[in-house]
């Protein structure tokens, strides 16, 4: 593939941040036909998921990549995670909504505000499942950049996160959340209790039909012995 005359804010073997897919490295810059016209195009390699993608050149700003933060930055963004922070809405639906608006937007202030929110969501009751992978994928991208900016082993920098989170002695920071009314959490889990009431009233009524049973074969029993005291008699 003949390489790009094009000018392009990122270059072959660079660092970058694919927002929604995680760090990437630009393996090739090249340009090809489409539809009657040449288009410059980024491949990139993205580690986390062990996937190459092709982005065009004028479509990665619009994307949300770009290039991994300096070190200052990424400092910056894990202090945030020890912050204080206005209350989050216990409505899932909206919270998640929100948070998955921050991770498009793909700053690294963005994503360290997602796993602030869910950490310390996930203090006041578990997770749902979307959310929980939200936050997985945010954390992840969390790590994976600030390991780049400031040279240090992933693990290390999970450590790091952690201990942004949960400060030792530090007493939870669940008092910034305003929780109290989950009745949106709790419909998304609904299905699994309707199906539970279901299956005890579906016993109740099995047991009922056995206990009427015996009560008819009782009476059986009882009519044949009293038939057989008139034919003694």
């Amino acid at each position: 593939m003949a390489k790009s005359r094009i000018k392009t804010e990122f270059k072959v073997n660079q660092q970058i941040v694919y927002p929604s897919q995680g760090v990437g490295k630009i393996t090739e810059i090249f340009e090809k036909e489409f539809n009657g016209e040449t288009v410059a195009y980024y491949k990139i390699y993205l580690e986390v998921s062990d996937m190459i993608v092709m982005v065009p050149v004028n479509n990665a700003k619009e994307l949300g990549i770009r290039a991994i933060v300096e070190a200052a930055e990424a400092k910056k963004a894990l202090n945030m995670l020890s912050e204080d922070f206005e209350p989050i809405t216990s409505d899932w639906k909206l919270r998640y909504q929100m948070n998955l608006e921050l991770l498009k937007k793909g700053s690294i202030a963005d994503i360290a505000q997602i796993v602030r929110c869910l950490y310390n969501r996930s203090k006041v009751k578990e997770l749902p499942i979307q959310e929980r992978k939200l936050y997985d994928s945010a954390k992840k991208l969390l790590e994976d950049e600030i390991s780049f900016a400031l040279g240090k082993s992933a693990k290390d920098i999970e450590a790091m996160i952690h201990e942004k989170l949960e400060p030792p002695g530090a007493a939870q920071k669940v008092k910034h959340i305003i929780a109290q009314d989950d009745d949106d959490d709790d419909d998304f889990d609904m299905g699994d209790e309707e199906e539970d009431k279901k299956r005890r009233r579906s016993r109740d009524d099995d047991d009922d039909d056995d206990d009427s049973d015996e009560e008819t074969e009782s009476l059986d029993d009882t009519e044949e012995d009293f038939d057989e005291d008139d034919d003694y008699e």
